[in-house]
C-alpha cells in the first residue's frame, strides 16, 4: 500500500495517532455466551474492586476510631493515674505539716489549761486574802454563819459547841463579849484562821470559810472546764 505525503505551505499540522485499542476483549453482540462472559466478568471485577475500596475504607474508619477511642481512654487514665499520683505526693508531703500541726495543737491546748489553772490559783488566793480581811475586820461574822448553820441543823440542839481558832476565839470575846456569852465558843487548835465547826447533840456542821471556798472553786473549775485536772 502507497502511503502519499501531503506537503502543505503551512507546518501548523501535526500527525495524528490513533488511540490504543482497549485491553478488554472484544464483545460480539451476536454472541450471546460471550456477553454473558463479560458481564460475569465485569461483575466479579466490579465486586472485587467494591470489596478493596469497603475494606480500605472500613480499615480507615476502624483506625480512626480505634485512635480516638484509644486517645480518649488514655486520657482518662493518665487523668486518673495523675491525679492518684498527685493525691500520694501531697499526702506525703503533708504528712510533716500535719504532724507540726499536731504539735502545735497540743501545745495551745496545753497552754491554754495551764493559763486558765494559774487564774484559777490567783482567783483562789486573791478570795483567801479577801476572806482573812473580813474576817481581821469583823470576825463576828462567825457567829452568823454559825447561826445559819443552826437553822438548817435538827431542831432538837441539845448542847451546841462552836470551835474556833483560838485567835479568832479571843478576839470576838473581847469585841462582843455579851454576844460571845450566848454561845459556847471552844478554842480549838487544829483549825486555822477562818475555819469554824458547830456542834449539837444530834448533827455537826463544818461551816469554815475554806471548805466553802474549796466548794466554788471546784465549781468554778468545772466551768472552766478544769475539773479532771
Amino acid at each position: 500500500m502507497t502511503i502519499k505525503v501531503i506537503k502543505g505551505v503551512s507546518r501548523n499540522w501535526r500527525p495524528y495517532r490513533f488511540p490504543p485499542r482497549s485491553s478488554q476483549p472484544q464483545v460480539s453482540w451476536g454472541n450471546p455466551e460471550a456477553l454473558q462472559r463479560a458481564i460475569a466478568d465485569g461483575f466479579q471485577e466490579g465486586s472485587e474492586k467494591g470489596y478493596q475500596q469497603g475494606l480500605e475504607q472500613g480499615r480507615i474508619a476502624g483506625e480512626r476510631e480505634g485512635y480516638e477511642k484509644g486517645r480518649l481512654e488514655g486520657f482518662q487514665q493518665g487523668r486518673d493515674e495523675g491525679r492518684e499520683q498527685g493525691k500520694r505526693l501531697f499526702d506525703e508531703a503533708s504528712q510533716p505539716l500535719e504532724h507540726i500541726s499536731e504539735q502545735l495543737r497540743e501545745f495551745l491546748m496545753n497552754f491554754e489549761r495551764k493559763r486558765r489553772q494559774e487564774l484559777l490559783e490567783l482567783v483562789k488566793k486573791v478570795s483567801q486574802q479577801v476572806i482573812r480581811c473580813e474576817l481581821t475586820l469583823h470576825p463576828t461574822q462567825l457567829l452568823a454563819l454559825a447561826e445559819e448553820a443552826l437553822a438548817t441543823m435538827p431542831s432538837d440542839h441539845g448542847e451546841i459547841r462552836v470551835l474556833l481558832n483560838p485567835e479568832e476565839c479571843a478576839r470576838i470575846k473581847d469585841l462582843v463579849p455579851e454576844r460571845a456569852a450566848a454561845w459556847r465558843l471552844v478554842p480549838d487548835d487544829a483549825l486555822a484562821l477562818g475555819e469554824c465547826r458547830v456542834i449539837t447533840a444530834q448533827a455537826e456542821a463544818d461551816i469554815g470559810c475554806q471548805q466553802r471556798l474549796d466548794s466554788c472553786m471546784e465549781t468554778l473549775a468545772a466551768h472552766m472546764q478544769l475539773s479532771g485536772d
